[in-house]
């Protein structure tokens, strides 16, 4: 875990790249250090608390993923085929569709905090790096950058370890307030998306990656907040 930390959080480790592709099962552990933070501030309830705690979760988390999200958006969005939606997305330039959806998740994120109970930004993390294990199990990269080599380590064993941690770390909350296991939910939004980047680009690369784990979260909110509102969570 401690080479796999440095490349999803801000801790200032130096973690070993090579070894960090051994280390992918770790994914789920990574979530109660990129969230602990947010959670006594969402539980200590200060003013703005849902605000200071998206803050405080980038801070912790750094804006990797929505630098992704920006550029995954902006490949999504091209009309063309799949040689041009590619270009658009590895554009150094950020377009219009790219400052939506990062405005967009930012404004979601932070409206679904004020609704739902204080430990619901630990389960949409979790649900966040799962979301980038399911990624990484299709198997399919596009290009040679990150995502690839990462793609290459990753295998059954790894998968299996990683769905395990996910589920007992989900496991207390679900038996502490049952309703959290619909949070579950969430991961249909990564699904979603990592089916809209393999049929918009043939494959999976960092930006992918990083637009899978922060829709996922985003999407878990949403759910959370659904339920906490609508079905009396």
């Amino acid at each position: 875990m401690k080479n796999i930390l440095p490349f999803l959080t801000r801790v200032p480790l130096k973690g070993d790249f090579e070894r960090a592709r051994n280390e992918l099962w770790a994914f789920p552990l990574i979530t109660p250090v990129s969230s602990a933070l947010s959670v006594i501030i969402l539980y200590l309830k200060p003013p703005l608390s849902n605000v200071i705690a998206l803050l405080t979760l980038y801070f912790t988390i750094g804006l990797l993923h929505l630098d992704g999200l920006a550029d995954w958006a902006d490949g999504i969005m091209v009309k063309g085929d799949r040689e041009r939606k590619i270009k658009a997305m590895k554009d150094l330039n950020t377009g219009i569709a790219g400052v939506f959806a990062v405005v967009m998740v930012l404004f979601l994120q932070v409206y679904s905090l004020q609704l739902v109970p204080f430990y619901a930004i630990y389960l949409a993390e979790l649900n966040s790096k799962f979301s980038l294990l399911l990624g990484l199990a299709t198997k399919k990269p596009l290009g040679r950058g990150l995502g690839a080599y990462f793609m290459e380590k990753m295998n059954g064993k790894q998968f299996t370890v990683g769905t395990l941690l996910y589920l007992l770390l989900y496991l207390p909350i679900a038996l502490f307030d049952p309703p959290a296991l619909l949070g579950i939910l969430g991961l249909l939004f990564g699904a979603y998306t990592i089916r809209l980047s393999l049929r918009n680009f043939g494959g999976i690369n960092g930006d992918c990656l990083g637009a899978i784990a922060e829709i996922t979260r985003t999407g878990t909110l949403l759910v959370l907040a659904f339920v906490w509102v609508y079905l009396g969570g």
